[in-house]
């Protein structure tokens, strides 16, 4: 019985192997891409492709890991939710007023420390942001949330009461 179940097992893995979810890869440069249409420097654009661009762009960097089922499905699912989220290579295709939430939730997201995610982090080491790198990014897309806000006559939002 255990031989049968083991078998079953090994058939079902090495089946699943066949089974590969499309790859996030563009071979086009995006036309709605953030660094087309807005003032990137150079420093936060390294930022954002080393920390970011892997599951929040159209152009994913694939470890070696991807190749193994069911890693891939799983890869695959949190890169559609981060697309899902903020998409750079989409950016510019954004409402403004989206565009100012997108870049006022970077702010956010580097002010708390909740990004990159730690499940990223473990395996990319090269994409952990120092204090200073935060900062930058902060710094930047605070900037660029204040200057679409500005150029397209956006409302100010109203401020939340925190609960005693």
């Amino acid at each position: 019985m255990l031989k049968t179940i083991i078998i079953i097992l090994l058939v079902i893995i090495i089946g699943i192997q066949l089974f590969r979810p499309e790859k996030n890869i563009s071979a086009t440069t995006p036309p709605n891409g953030i660094s087309e249409h807005f003032s990137v420097p150079g420093n936060v654009q390294g930022i954002i492709k080393k920390s970011c661009y892997d599951c929040h762009s159209n152009n994913t960097v694939y470890p070696w890991y991807y190749n193994i089922q069911p890693l891939a499905w799983w890869l695959s699912a949190h890169i559609k939710e981060g697309k899902k989220e903020l998409n750079f290579s989409e950016f510019a295709g954004y409402a403004p007023k989206m565009q100012y939430h997108k870049l006022k939730a970077i702010v956010k997201s580097q002010k708390e420390g909740w990004m990159p995610i730690d499940s990223y982090l473990w395996i990319h080491r090269d994409a952990v942001l120092n204090q200073q790198q935060k900062d930058v990014l902060a710094a930047w897309a605070d900037s660029m949330a204040i200057d679409i806000k500005t150029r397209n006559n956006l409302p100010d939002e109203p401020q939340r009461q925190e609960p005693d």
